[in-house]
């Protein structure tokens, strides 16, 4: 970059972005920074800040996740990235190029070519008086994506495919599509794009259980071969569990803490990510009949005097508390222990013996899958594990590689079962064989 570039880009006047983004301390390119950020809705008295004070950055070729409750101002903080939301207070950059308030015509074109969004209601977000084919192609058609018309229709034929719909719904209009085709419409218009960046704002909430692995399984394709970034908006901490690389949490429009997704999970030192984590349903009714759930009560910091502020404990764990909090988050994260938030009541106790680590991790895989449709635990998997144990385990490694949880838990209890009676059958035949060598 010239002096005259670095000038322009300071002014915030510059008409293009830069091949690369600049480079964090970490070693890693920054594609979008939020800075400071504040987000109003209305004026005067009636003014709500939706979103205060929020600060990340989201590297490129990763997923980061913005997890919170209904209203926290998730879906805020991604419209204000589209440049749909006007900002308040601070700034998004994208590659290092200011893209909040007024910038030149050629950048704003610049990133609705390479920022997309896959918006949360897809009846809302699609035309219902274009076919599929044209709400697919309207990007193409706008930026001029394609040689010729042979090449148009094959990137929405192979699009179409790859999100799980067929080339004869082109012709369709959206109202004759159920809610989780509507939404695949969407991501495919979405990533024919071939963006740098995708929101996606709770992409699979309106997807059958059954094929939400296959849509996480296929954003995760695209981010493989295409080095697609994403900012995942989602309140399924399971789910954000399995797709994301760092994941920020928040609470009424602030961010409260962001980690690496396995750090966050192992030591979610904010009480409302403590909360958040012991939410997630347990798959188990004995378990989740007993589970003790945490509520976060704001009213249990005082920041009458020690102000709070949004800092790094080490390992790239952000944390969002006073002084005094801090140094207790600080001393939690050193002595290395991971937390467990996730915990069951005893049956004759008050106190709540917490779950191995081992079973947490398979609660949110299980949740992730949220019950695959042949995951049935039918008695004949325990039938047949009974009297050929062997293949019952094999059997039940694989069910639980694939996140089977039921099916896996059937062939263990049979294979369990019919190698105690083979040891048992052995240990009578042992015991004649020496009574009648005697």
């Amino acid at each position: 970059m010239n002096v005259t570039e670095k000038n322009q880009k300071e002014s915030g006047r510059v008409s293009r972005f830069p091949e690369h983004g600049p480079i964090a301390e970490n070693g890693k390119e920054i594609l979008l920074s939020v800075k400071d950020i504040d987000i109003t809705f209305g004026k005067g008295e009636n003014a709500v800040r939706a979103v205060q004070d929020a600060s990340f950055d989201i590297y490129k070729g990763e997923t980061f996740s913005l997890v919170g409750e209904s209203g926290s101002g998730k879906t805020t903080i991604g419209r204000a990235v589209i440049r749909v939301n006007p900002l308040a207070a601070g700034e998004i950059q994208y590659k290092g190029v200011r893209i909040s308030g007024k910038i030149p015509r050629s950048l704003d074109r610049e990133v609705i070519r390479n920022v997309q969004m896959v918006f949360q209601d897809p009846a809302a977000s699609l035309n219902e008086r274009a076919t599929v084919d044209y709400i697919i192609s309207e990007g193409l058609y706008n930026f001029h994506l394609f040689k010729n018309e042979a090449d148009r229709v094959r990137k929405v034929e192979n699009m179409i495919n790859e999100v799980g719909l067929l080339p004869e719904h082109l012709t369709r209009y959206p109202h004759e599509f159920s809610g989780g085709q509507r939404q695949r419409i969407g991501l495919a218009r979405a990533m024919v794009m071939e963006p740098e960046l995708v929101v996606a704002d709770e992409p699979i909430s309106a997807l059958d259980v059954s094929i939400r692995a296959q849509v996480l399984n296929l954003l995760k394709k695209f981010q493989r071969e295409q080095q697609v970034t994403y900012l995942f908006i989602a309140h399924d901490l399971s789910i954000v569990r399995f797709i994301s690389d760092r994941i920020g949490v928040i609470y009424k429009g602030r961010i409260v803490e962001v980690a690496d997704a396995e750090e966050l999970f192992d030591y979610p030192l904010h009480p409302y990510t403590h909360s958040l984590i012991s939410a997630i349903p347990i798959p188990d009714p004995k378990l989740e009949k007993n589970k003790v759930q945490y509520v976060y009560d704001p009213s249990m910091h005082d920041y009458s005097e020690d102000k709070p502020e949004f800092v790094c404990i080490g390992h790239d764990h952000y944390v969002y508390g006073n002084k005094k909090e801090i140094e207790e988050y600080k001393a939690i994260r050193e002595r290395g222990v991971p937390l467990k938030p996730i915990q069951i009541a005893g049956p004759d106790t008050a106190a709540a013996p917490q779950v191995p680590k081992e079973t947490v991790d398979e609660i949110a895989d299980a949740q992730f899958l949220n019950t695959p449709v042949h995951d049935t635990g039918s008695i004949w998997y325990t039938v047949l594990s009974f009297f050929l144990p062997v293949v019952g385990i094999i059997a039940a490694l694989l069910f639980k590689r694939h996140m089977y949880i039921r099916n896996y838990k059937a062939c263990k209890k049979g294979a369990v079962i019919g190698f105690t009676v083979l040891l048992v059958i052995l240990v009578i035949f042992v015991l004649l064989l020496v009574l009648a060598v005697i």
